[in-house]
């Protein structure tokens, strides 16, 4: 009797080792997967947006923003984001980390008004850290008035803010934090660290970037598309030689690039624009094309959830 509860014992313990050396799975949710503009875009009555009206998600698609269930961490809130958190089965928003000032990742902070409970005279509020990479600060003290709107928020209580140095981890539990300064200088990816996975997050402005020496072997990376100067299908041209998006935007190819210099085990591409006029199944007959060439990846849509 007392060797087979030895033997219990034993088998029990091997077991917790075992998930320890194995870690907890990360769950990320791709709460929307647009790009500056939604779709549909209000007003448009072109194909795919007006399929996007009808059918809704996975074809319609709102502002860029993720969550990280394991930590409740919200990365950007575009404008949308009240929407995308009530579909969702998000229960609490402990912190919310910015990339940097575009108004299709910031203008819907308010919705950190949550916190607030307006019905009590002397309310009892919660509140939400922010954390804010230092290179993204000269934005929100310059752009759309979002520093001063932090200030309100923290006047009343509802948000603490936090400035993270470059080079620096913030800790939430058993997950590190790391921002990641890109070639624009004002924007951040963020590589997030758990006991066993890696997982590499940007949001947006990939033009110029090259993946970092040392950035090693990442579980996921979710990056955005980049956009469409060629239909990916028909190889026609899809957007003028001359025009400025093509200046001041990282193309899919260029994003392709990006993706073979990086050690992955999975890679979502998400940030999908509207002017790219590429309906949810146009972009799974694009994956399938470059799966055939070797090249594995999946493009984004609204409520998309991975685990790893």
């Amino acid at each position: 009797m007392i060797e087979t509860l030895f033997i219990r014992i034993i088998n029990v313990l091997v077991l917790v080792f075992s998930f320890n050396q194995r870690g907890e799975d990360m769950i990320i949710e791709l709460l929307g997967s647009g790009g500056a503009i939604p779709i549909p875009r209000p007003l448009c009555n072109c194909n795919i947006c007006k399929e996007a009206r009808i059918k809704g998600v996975p074809y319609s698609r709102m502002g860029p923003s993720v969550f990280i269930h394991d930590i409740n961490l919200l990365i950007d809130t575009p404008e949308d984001i009240v929407h995308q958190i009530n579909r969702s089965n998000i229960e609490d928003i402990k912190y919310c980390i910015y990339s940097h000032w575009h108004p299709d990742h910031t203008m819907g902070r308010r919705v950190f008004e949550m916190n607030h409970n307006f019905r009590s005279y002397l309310p009892k509020d919660n509140s939400t850290k922010i954390l804010i990479p230092e290179g993204v600060m000269p934005g929100f003290r310059e752009r759309l008035g979002i520093w001063n709107h932090f200030e309100y928020f923290k006047q009343i209580g509802i948000i603490e803010t936090i400035i993270l140095s470059d080079n620096s981890e913030y800790k939430i539990d058993n997950a590190v934090i790391k921002p990641i300064r890109l070639k624009e200088e004002y924007v951040y990816g963020f590589l997030i660290e758990s006991l066993s996975k890696r997982v590499l997050i940007i949001m947006d402005e990939l033009i110029g970037w090259e993946v970092p020496k040392d950035l090693g072997k990442v579980d996921l990376a979710v990056l955005p598309a980049g956009v469409f100067e060629f239909n990916p299908i028909t190889n026609v041209r899809n957007l003028p030689v001359d025009t400025p998006t093509l200046k001041l935007e990282c193309t899919f190819l260029e994003t392709l690039h990006i993706v073979d210099n990086l050690n992955a085990d999975k890679i979502v591409l998400s940030h999908i624009e509207e002017l790219d006029k590429l309906s949810y199944d146009d972009l799974i007959k694009v994956e399938e094309i470059y799966r055939k060439k070797g090249i594995d990846f999946k493009f984004a849509y609204d409520g998309m959830k991975l685990e790893i």
